[in-house]
């Protein structure tokens, strides 16, 4: 039975190949078959009251014996159909055949598809454009992420699960950033609100400067300069600018904790799901190289990390033998200096000689002797930290060489700025850990 069902649907096929393929007329007019849409060879000698055999869902079902033969087939219904029905044209007309597909090498073709990718690109280019500051959160996430799942996992090897692991590195984090905070911002505070109260103190001194009172008397320049204040004063452009700059600070302020707390948030679910994340990831490597992708891809992250955790605590030894420093000489700001020597720190290889040229500015319109007192320490410093701190710290993270380092800081801080080169140096020793294991031994075979 299945070798006689399997005979009909193979005759059935045919037929339909068979139906694409138009028989011409002959010169003389006869009728000569034609195809037929429902699958045979049909002539335009069939009856106007005869219907075409039926196809598809409408053919009888195949019995134990064959195919249906035309004894089989139903009696014809009571009331013939009329001769305009659709039912009797499908038997007598022909629609044609199927065309070629199109060319997809004529210049038409060609021209429209390439003009289709390029606006796919540019609306891509233009969404990545809006999607700048989310990218960027997204990149500082993931960079705690990584930075923090070392200690996390160093917490796992102690007997603590996951999630206990993940929630005592966040609370640290957390207390980190608000001591931060409340290092920074009652200072500047502070000494915002004391400039504020000395500024007429300050401006009664320069107008009692002798040098002042004799460029009045000639030129009359204070006079001129209250003019212009009273006209700036009714001027509303100028204020409307100036409550347009108070709240365009306003709005930077609070853009930024929103920025702070998002990408906590993003590090906390980041640092939560990382096993399943990754996990993810290697299951659409092939099987047959998901070993040497996975083992490359953790060598990456943990290198990262510790590279990460290692700058961090030079950068903090930095910032705290700092702020002793500005302590004990008596330089102004040393809270907001320690702290800007720590961020700065950060950057490789430039970042701490920022710093300490920041730290050096600023003593000398203090005195002199400060500034000089603090050259000297950070340039011993600077020889203690090369030499000493930084590879002791540094001594499990991946060898970067110095030229490598001050290209890859150059070119991050170029494309992203402090961010940028804060990210540098880990891009820098990931593509070099591929470079050593992965396209020298290739080389090498070939």
């Amino acid at each position: 039975m299945l070798k006689r069902w399997s005979d009909f649907r193979r005759h059935q096929r045919a037929s339909l190949r068979a139906s694409n393929v138009r028989t011409p007329m002959a010169h003389d007019g006869t009728s000569q078959p034609v195809d037929s849409p429902r699958g045979g060879l049909l002539t335009d000698t069939l009856p106007v009251g005869q219907d075409a055999p039926p196809f598809g869902r409408d053919a009888p079902p195949v019995g134990p014996d064959g195919p249906p033969t035309a004894s089989d087939a139903p009696p014809p219904a009571s009331e013939p159909l009329p001769p305009s029905s659709p039912i009797l044209d499908l038997g007598r007309r022909h629609f044609g055949t199927a065309g070629r597909p199109l060319n997809h090498q004529t210049p038409f073709y060609v021209g429209f598809v390439g003009a289709l990718g390029v606006f796919a690109a540019y609306g891509l280019y233009r969404a990545l454009g809006q999607l700048t500051q989310v990218i960027t959160l997204l990149v500082i996430a993931s960079f705690l992420t990584l930075t923090l799942n070392p200690l996390v996992e160093a917490l796992g090897k102690h007997g603590l699960r996951r999630p206990l692991s993940v929630a005592i590195v966040f609370a640290g984090l957390v207390a980190a950033f608000t001591a931060l905070g409340f290092v920074v911002i009652p200072p500047v505070a502070q000494q915002g609100g004391l400039l504020a109260d000395h500024a007429p103190t300050y401006l009664n001194d320069v107008l009692a400067n002798g040098f002042v009172r004799d460029l009045d008397s000639q030129y009359h320049v204070l006079g001129k300069l209250q003019v212009e204040l009273q006209k700036l004063a009714t001027n509303g452009n100028f204020m409307g600018g100036i409550f347009g700059g108070v709240l365009g600070a306003g709005r930077a302020l609070a853009s930024g904790l929103f920025a702070i707390l998002t990408v906590l948030v993003l590090t906390l679910y980041f640092l939560s799901s990382l096993p399943r994340v990754k996990e993810a990831a290697y299951a659409m490597v092939p099987s047959s190289r998901r070993p040497r992708i996975v083992s490359l891809s953790e060598e990456i992250m943990r290198r990262v990390g510790s590279y990460a955790i290692g700058q961090v605590a030079v950068a903090t030894i930095n910032a705290i033998l700092s702020y002793v420093m500005l302590s004990v000489v008596g330089i102004h700001y040393a809270a907001v200096l320690a702290v800007v020597v720590g961020v700065l720190g950060l950057i490789p290889m430039v970042g701490a000689s920022i710093g300490a040229a920041l730290v050096c500015l600023v003593a000398v319109f203090d005195e002199p002797q400060k500034a000089a007192i603090a050259l000297v320490y950070y340039v011993v410093y600077q020889q203690v930290e090369n030499y000493v701190v930084a590879p002791r710290i540094m001594q499990r993270t991946i060898s970067v060489p110095g030229v490598v380092t001050v290209i890859a800081a150059l070119v991050g801080a170029t494309l992203a700025g402090v961010l940028g080169a804060l990210l540098a140096m880990p891009v820098a020793a990931g593509l070099l850990l591929i470079y050593e294991e992965v396209v020298l031994p290739r080389q090498r075979q070939n």
